[in-house]
């Protein structure tokens, strides 16, 4: 499939830095967009391209500044997060030969490496590489099922896909964990992550997970925070607003990818995913996920609300400057309902989206619509001509 929405955007950012980071899940299609974006330029030599897990590029980098000096043009440099010295290399590099360029890959989160790679503050630009998205496949219910991962949307059956994704945990889990270093049995962190799939879409509880797992709240604290900076896991955090009402302030927590989510959840068959009481659970994961690429939010800028009263909204995002809302549900009749009305007058918000899995977009009032799934990518035009629906 041609990424090239994600091929103009590393154009784009070559323009402003000479060192460009992709960052993303293992098997998003990182190293495939990367081969893609060189075949759009001028093709470097073999020898400028280093996958580190490969272990003759290994080799050739265990003296990097030597080898990498005498390259010219672009250097791509794939699964950066296995080699950290790599980073204040690169800076000294970026400095004295104003000419060269660096692509560097990784599977892992900015906050992950970011201690590796302070000394490249202003000289780098971190792109977060997703697995596909609605905006990429025009259709949704086959990559809601499967999820995004290229290898899992493009296999030839359900089957296929489902045994895909569950090599891929295992892969993860027993292989990756472990070369970032950290020292987590492989059982221990795949039950945590099994269970974390039961509270998808709800607060997260610490202390409530540990002692299932018979774990401490800050294994579990802790484990979570890998399987995020692994971009498995989104941790939405809560928004306050001084309304003087009592705030839920606990995180909620999503698996990333639905595909991932159905498969630790015993739903990765049509007739599970058919007749399970998660799918709306699923569901609201993966427009979530899907607002987010569409409206290229930033973390920071994007929060949940609810009251211990029982007032919510399931996602708030700030985009340019406006406060906007969104409710989903899985039904193709949406209608206004008390606590969308709360969430109105206390967030003040710009505008609400009810998004649903319908086929028909409406107004429900003069500041909600309800938005089906299909006419999700109508909100980048609205945003980028910075005006808002019916407004």
């Amino acid at each position: 499939m041609e990424r090239s929405f994600w091929l103009d955007t590393i154009h784009h950012r070559f323009k402003t830095h000479r060192i460009l980071g992709l960052l993303g899940p293992r098997q998003c299609g990182k190293t495939t967009l990367a081969r893609a974006y060189l075949e759009t330029t001028k093709k470097i030599p073999r020898r400028n391209y280093f996958d580190l897990e490969n272990p003759n590029d290994a080799e050739r980098l265990k003296h990097p500044y030597q080898v990498l000096k005498e390259l010219e043009g672009l250097i791509v440099i794939d699964e950066v997060q296995r080699a950290p010295n790599l980073f204040p290399i690169l800076r000294v590099l970026h400095d004295e030969f104003p000419q060269k360029k660096f692509l560097i890959l990784g599977s892992a989160s900015k906050d992950l490496i970011q201690k590796s790679s302070e000394s490249l503050t202003g000289r780098i630009y971190y792109e977060e590489i997703t697995p596909f998205s609605f905006f990429e496949t025009g259709e949704w219910k086959h990559l809601w099922f499967r999820g995004g991962f290229p290898r899992s949307y493009l296999a030839s059956s359900d089957e296929e896909s489902l045994e895909w994704r569950e090599g891929y945990v295992r892969t993860l889990l027993e292989q990756d964990v472990p070369n970032l270093g950290f020292q987590i049995p492989a059982l221990h962190l795949r039950r945590f992550w099994m269970l974390l799939a039961h509270c998808h879409g709800q607060i997260f509880n610490a202390h409530q997970l540990a002692q299932n797992l018979n774990l401490s709240p800050q294994s579990a604290k802790r484990y979570l925070d890998l399987l995020h900076d692994m971009l498995m896991v989104r941790i939405l955090a809560p928004w306050y607003e001084n309304m003087g009402k009592r705030q839920v302030k606990s995180a909620k927590i999503y698996i990333r990818d639905s595909g991932i989510f159905h498969y630790l959840s015993h739903m990765g068959t049509q007739d599970t995913f058919a007749l399970s009481l998660q799918r709306g659970h699923s569901f609201e994961g993966f427009v979530i996920e899907e607002i987010i690429r569409t409206l290229r939010l930033k973390s920071e800028d994007c929060f949940f609300w609810s009251t211990h009263s029982g007032a919510e909204l399931d996602f708030l995002a700030f985009v340019k400057g406006k406060k906007i809302g969104f409710e989903i549900k899985l039904t193709d009749t949406p209608s206004l309902t008390k606590s969308m009305h709360i969430a109105l007058h206390d967030l003040k918000l710009d505008h609400l989206y009810v998004i649903h899995p319908g086929d028909v977009s409406w107004p429900l009032n003069d500041q909600t619509t309800a938005l089906c799934f299909s006419d999700i990518i109508t909100l980048q035009k609205i945003f980028l001509e910075n005006r808002l629906l019916n407004g």
